[in-house]
């Protein structure tokens, strides 16, 4: 699987969101989602021991595999708004050592024991306990299937039922993610992004795990010999979270180097500081019109905020003049986005990346802009964002010269102007924001 760079960078700060998700204190429309929804998966792990088929109960088998299960649920891949846990390499030998009705129980079950270590303990703070326990839900599709199914032995012409049963915990898990996206106010579509890399990871390891099953099912107790795999597997996503730290340490520098350079201009120029600060508002409003994922918003936060960053190096007698430049001062004014660009390639990384976007935050739609006359699509569109939120703020701020227009007349130029001065879909999103 290859993973771009713009893919990276969005599932780092969608990680940072989950993250901050699991410490804040938890809002009341979530505490309401949760306290709906975790009964009834629960209900659903308790009405399971009803289902007949698999084995005679042998508790020992039972609590074995409670131990794993906790064991294997502390292995944690973040991924996106959620995690890839490896619990199939427990959960499907299971299905088949355990009677096929005790299995939800076991794996909730397996779910509270791994909390055992966390401090604070999430099962005392019912609000978080029930999230956690409804988690079992993915469980109950496959139990489903195989009771359905008579609960048939384990045999490999069986494969299609398997199969069935593999969707079906595919298909349970996705609609507590739904519901868990829903109690977070988190749109399906941010979930459906990330979430088939989770059960791209799970069919690849069933096969594996029905392996482990065929190889246990005359001595279960040789199940345990998945631990090492399970060690392994956790030294992998112990690398991956110090990855993810440190690419969310470095994106936390590149902010904070951002807003510096936007104090540093805002105290050169009080009108360009506040103005960029406004320009990132609305920036920020249409790139969500727009779609923009979550690593495009970051670029065109940090373009908006920049964008006349380079003014630091324009005389201040001349960005303060009263009145109209002329064609050498205007020559001049027009180089601010050129050194824009250098001073933020001299930072390099991230706001090296963004120094481009400021280059070119003042092309027109027709090429009539500047520095390099560019035309339609070969403006960077985080750039032609910028460039018609970066007018309409302009055209409603007081300046020596001139006052402001109102919010209605600055619209009506921007729909004047679109398809020459501006990005017609981008003017379109500016004007559906403004209703």
């Amino acid at each position: 699987m290859t993973t771009t760079a713009a893919t990276v960078a969005s599932e780092d700060l969608l990680v940072r969101d989950a993250r901050q998700r699991d410490t804040n204190s938890i809002e009341r429309h979530t505490r309401l989602v949760w306290a709906a929804w975790g009964p009834v998966v629960l209900g659903g792990c308790i009405a399971a021991l009803a289902l007949h088929g698999g084995p005679s109960l042998a508790w020992w088998k039972f609590a074995l595999f409670v131990v794993l299960y906790a064991a294997v649920s502390r292995v944690e891949f973040e991924v996106g708004i959620g995690s890839a846990i490896p619990t199939q390499l427990v959960l499907v030998p299971m299905l088949f050592a355990l009677p096929i009705g005790t299995v939800p129980l076991a794996v909730a079950s397996g779910l509270v024991l791994r909390t055992v270590g966390d401090r604070p303990w999430p099962l005392r703070d019912p609000t978080r306990a029930l999230p956690l326990l409804s988690t079992a839900a993915h469980a109950l599709g496959p139990v489903l299937v195989i009771a359905l199914a008579g609960g048939l032995p384990l045999r490999w012409s069986a494969w299609p039922v398997y199969v069935l049963a593999l969707f079906a915990q595919f298909a349970f898990d996705l609609a507590h993610s739904l519901i868990g996206g829903f109690a977070h106010r988190i749109g399906p579509r941010s979930i459906l992004g990330f979430v088939w890399i989770v059960y791209l990871v799970d069919m690849a390891l069933a096969p594996v795990a029905l392996a482990v099953a065929f190889g246990v099912r005359n001595h279960t107790a040789l199940v345990v010999l998945v631990l090492p795999l399970i060690v392994l597997l956790r030294l992998f996503s112990r690398e991956r979270e110090h990855r993810i730290d440190n690419a969310l340490e470095l994106s936390d520098a590149y902010r904070g180097t951002a807003f510096l350079l936007g104090d540093v201009v805002e105290a050169d120029d009080a009108y360009t500081g506040s103005h960029s600060r406004h320009v990132v508002e609305l920036v920020l409003g249409v790139a969500d019109e727009l779609g923009l994922d979550a690593a495009e918003r970051r670029d065109a936060e940090f373009a908006a905020l920049l964008h006349d960053v380079g003014k630091i190096r324009i005389p201040s007698e001349l960005i303060n003049k009263p009145g109209p430049l002329d064609t050498a001062e205007r020559r001049l004014m027009e180089q601010h986005t050129i050194e824009g660009e250098r001073m933020l390639e001299r930072v390099g990384g991230l706001l090296g990346h963004v120094g481009h976007l400021v280059r070119s935050c003042h092309e027109h739609w027709d090429g009539n802009g500047y520095p390099d006359g560019l035309a339609g699509e070969q403006i960077p569109l985080i750039a032609r964002i910028v460039c018609a939120c970066d007018a309409l703020s302009a055209m409603t701020t007081d300046r020596p010269y001139r006052a402001a227009r109102t919010s209605n007349d600055a619209l009506a130029e921007l729909q004047r102007c679109s398809g020459t001065q501006f990005d017609p879909r981008v003017v379109a999103a500016i004007v559906r924001q403004g209703k």
